[in-house]
């Protein structure tokens, strides 16, 4: 039924949780809610993943709204974010169950040059990303989800058809827009993971 087998990367192989990352380094409640609130607004992240901030800017811009005290500590949560990022087994028992039957993966990400460049540095996602035929990362090429241009950027670099593939994301407007180029969108939630195991048994 489907030949390739295209996957999110947050919330779907790994969960992004800015309270869990941030309480690793800080454990009072209140400073905790500060720093999460600055460390992960969306005002830098979605910038980021476009490629149009570097780390030292968002740095700059974390420094500047906090207290002398948490300056330190919210740069070092920003440094250190995607060690404590923790794998969905389920999702990553799906992969190793495509690569097993001889399908093809391949990832559609939006995520930091910071990260495109150093994932290699953390083991258990290296270890998942290693089973893959062909990454896709927004902030170097800067094309981000859900524009349409970064699924035509993927088909092309990956070298595979729309028709053939299906695209599993827990966001509905990126969902949306794999459909609108012909990629079966399929939104992801690890409630769906038994639904997603039977529709990779029925492709093979």
């Amino acid at each position: 039924m489907y030949k390739n087998f295209i996957f999110d990367f947050g919330q779907v192989i790994v969960k992004f949780e800015p309270e869990y990352m941030t309480s690793v380094y800080v454990k009072n409640v209140d400073d905790a809610k500060l720093v999460e609130e600055v460390v992960f607004d969306r005002l830098y992240w979605d910038k980021l993943d476009a490629g149009l901030l570097t780390d030292e800017d968002v740095k700059n811009g974390i420094i500047s709204r906090l207290p002398e005290r948490l300056k330190d500590v919210a740069c070092t949560i920003y440094d250190n974010w995607y060690y404590n990022i923790p794998i969905i087994n389920e999702t990553v028992a799906l992969i190793k169950k495509i690569k097993e039957k001889g399908g093809k993966l391949f990832l559609i990400s939006n995520i930091s040059n910071s990260f495109a460049m150093n994932y290699t540095k953390v083991p258990q996602i290296k270890e998942v990303f290693d089973l893959f035929d062909g990454l896709v990362f927004s902030g170097p090429i800067k094309l981000a989800k859900p524009s349409k241009e970064i699924f035509h950027y993927a088909l092309g670099k990956f070298g595979i058809k729309a028709e053939d593939s299906i695209f599993f994301d827990d966001n509905k407007d990126n969902i949306l827009s794999a459909d609108s180029v012909g990629i079966k969108g399929y939104l992801f939630s690890v409630d769906s993971i038994s639904d997603i195991d039977n529709l990779i048994s029925n492709s093979f």
